[in-house]
């Protein structure tokens, strides 16, 4: 398994495990709720029940019992009224000083369609109803899965930001140690080939090779040079866009099939200068390139359009390759992602590192289609001087 296909079957899980404890967080809420719901309900009939014997028991009546119940009503808002909505009796009921009646009036409409009334039958011909609202604690207890979806929603933000914090700089870690590493042990036999370059012109060894053969063991030294920069500040400098894109792609041209044709257009009249890192960004675009000729499978266009617009130079990298499916746009940049049985998947990922964190640029999937092409996209600022 890949490693990016590993990372996404684990934010999956994760996923699955947080939905998973608010589903049972709700259905056990819901089914406390419930429960207190018809609790609270029987409390309401005993209490009606009071209210009625109040009304109706002897004057003489011991009626210290139906106090107490009536009294322990402390939580559950209650209206008594009549059948023509007329209010006799309100507890825990918080009533303002004006319109009182009608607020009273428009408490019933709302409770009626949250609890079914309960009827108080004080003789054959006269009836009261009780109406009442959910306690406060019933309240809470129907708001606190949304609570706790709240609290584990933000417990996973943490842990992500945290988790990605941490994996960034391990990768860090190992994208410098690595690069470093590289460079290191290709110093020795680069310097070697030099040397051996020089004593094969000296012998006047194939004079025709030996111009392009030197010039791949100084491309050799350019790439170790490129890996010792990973986790160094690079050193910029003002330079020419065109200039730069012409040697980057006239050596990538000179170096591949002559089944993969490569293009540029420059829209614009002018020169377009820009404060680059050149030898990474040549990069840059050696990696796109390569990575173009092999989705096109060593044969196909790779076309490279540079416009401006705004202060703003977007550089389009289009191939004639399989295309990239929309849902993998972003995992292409991510370590380890490759569709080549062989290779670490880093190439792409080292590219966005280049382009956004030491140009300060962006790239991205323009667009693409299956068995059409992609097409990326470099943004970078002008230079203004």
């Amino acid at each position: 398994m890949k490693i990016a296909e590993h990372q996404k079957s684990i934010k999956y899980i994760l996923t699955f495990i947080a939905a998973t404890i608010v589903a049972l967080s709700m259905y056990y809420s819901n089914r406390l709720a419930k429960e207190m719901a018809e609790e609270e309900r029987r409390k309401i009939e005993l209490w009606a029940e009071a209210t009625r014997l109040l009304v109706t028991v002897d004057d003489n009546a011991d009626i210290s019992f139906i106090m107490k119940v009536i009294e322990g009503n402390t939580t559950i808002p209650v209206i008594i009224a009549d059948d023509q909505g007329d209010v006799f009796m309100s507890r825990n009921v918080k009533i303002p000083e004006e319109n009182s009646e009608e607020y009273l009036r428009k408490k019933i409409r709302e409770w009626k369609s949250i609890n079914e009334p309960i009827e108080i039958a004080l003789d054959e011909d006269t009836k009261h109803f009780l109406y009442y609202d959910d306690s406060i604690l019933l309240k809470w207890l129907a708001y606190y899965p949304y609570i706790q979806w709240s609290v584990i929603a933000v417990f996973f933000v943490i842990l992500f930001f945290v988790f990605s914090s941490v994996k960034k700089s391990e990768e860090d870690r190992v994208w410098v140690g690595l690069s470093k590493e590289t460079a290191h042990q290709l110093g020795t036999p680069i310097s070697s080939l030099l040397a051996w370059v020089e004593i094969l012109k000296s012998k006047n060894a194939a004079p025709d090779l030996m111009p392009e053969m030197e010039k791949d063991v100084n491309r050799l030294r350019t790439i170790a040079e490129r890996f010792s920069k990973i986790g160094s500040k690079p050193e910029m400098e003002k330079v020419s866009l065109n200039k730069v894109l012409d040697n980057a792609l006239a050596y990538m041209q000179k170096r591949t099939s002559n089944k993969v044709r490569i293009s540029y257009v420059y829209e614009m009249q002018k020169v377009i200068y820009l404060h680059l890192n050149v030898p990474l960004f040549e990069w840059v675009i050696e990696n796109l390139c390569k990575n173009a000729i092999d989705a096109m499978e060593g044969e196909g266009e790779i076309n490279i359009h540079v416009s401006e617009n705004n202060k703003r130079v977007y550089i389009d990298v289009q191939d004639t390759g399989k295309g990239i499916p929309k849902s993998k746009y972003k995992t292409v940049f991510k370590p380890g992602y490759t569709t080549k049985k062989r290779g670490w998947g880093l190439g792409l990922s080292l590219v966005k590192r280049i382009i956004e964190e030491y140009h300060g640029g962006k790239i991205f999937v323009k667009k693409s289609e299956p068995n059409k092409g992609t097409t990326f996209r470099i943004v970078l600022k002008e230079d203004e001087n």
